[in-house]
């Protein structure tokens, strides 16, 4: 264990020492503060720009926003930026393969689950950390602007999108342990993306791929969380699989 606690540490001092963890950090932060504030300027610039709509012949109607606005911006800008994570994490291994660093820590006798234990808790940590921050400031502003309280399941709702994250982080780890490169990882990642999201358009289908979570917003507007017990059973189910399988496929691997 003292080798395994040994090498996440060093997986948290790289984050600082890259920028990774400062850069995602204000991304998600400014994501964070962009919700509340495109909500509460959107009134004011339709209203900059009715003139010129009217001239062309489009009539603006009075614009009403609330903290329903608000979480509906956070729900359209969270998945750019986990895209902006998941980019910039693609070479969570295949960095470590093509510099030649992981051979010299292997022959050291680090034992190879280690490394994609090590890894894959380093990745969660820092996404749990970031995406809770842009909900936390999205929270703050709104709770200030306009109360949360008329807002149904808020947390549950957040907690299907992290989950989300969860089992692209899976996704990320199994990929890494077979492709080399990071454009391959980011491929088959964006495969598989693809692939749930194709099955979710199958009506049989559509609740039990993990895909469904993001559309856990739905329940602000009424819908039952049971919903989206389903989705969120199978993303945990697929995120467990993919990490256990990770396992022996690097094992095989030769590096």
């Amino acid at each position: 264990m003292k080798q395994l606690a040994a090498f996440t540490q060093k997986e948290f001092l790289e984050l600082f020492r890259t920028g990774r963890f400062l850069i995602l950090a204000i991304i998600f932060l400014l994501f964070g503060i962009m919700n509340p504030a495109i909500a509460k300027l959107t009134p004011w610039m339709m209203e900059l720009f009715s003139e010129s709509l009217a001239e062309s012949g489009m009539a603006i109607t009075e614009i009403r926003v609330d903290v329903m606005t608000s979480w509906a911006q956070f729900y359209k800008n969270i998945p750019i930026a986990m895209v902006i994570f998941f980019i910039l994490f693609s070479n969570i291994l295949t960095g470590e393969y093509q510099k030649g660093t992981l051979t010299n820590m292997l022959t050291k006798g680090l034992s190879r689950w280690k490394v994609l234990a090590a890894k894959g808790f380093t990745v969660l940590l820092l996404w749990t950390i970031c995406f809770w921050l842009c909900f936390g400031v999205t929270y703050a502003y709104n709770a200030y602007f306009w109360g949360n309280g008329s807002v149904p399941y808020l947390f549950l709702s957040g907690l299907c999108i992290w989950l989300l994250g969860v089992w692209l982080i899976s996704l990320l780890l199994l990929a890494s342990s077979i492709f080399r490169t990071g454009s391959a990882v980011l491929l088959a990642g964006g495969g598989v993306f693809l692939l749930s999201y194709l099955l979710g358009m199958l009506p049989a289908l559509s609740r039990w791929t993990p895909i469904y979570l993001f559309a856990a917003s739905g329940l602000q507007a009424g819908a039952s969380p049971s919903e989206f017990l389903p989705a969120a059973a199978v993303a945990v189910l697929l995120s467990a699989a993919a990490a256990a399988a990770s396992i022996p496929i690097l094992a095989r691997q030769n590096l």
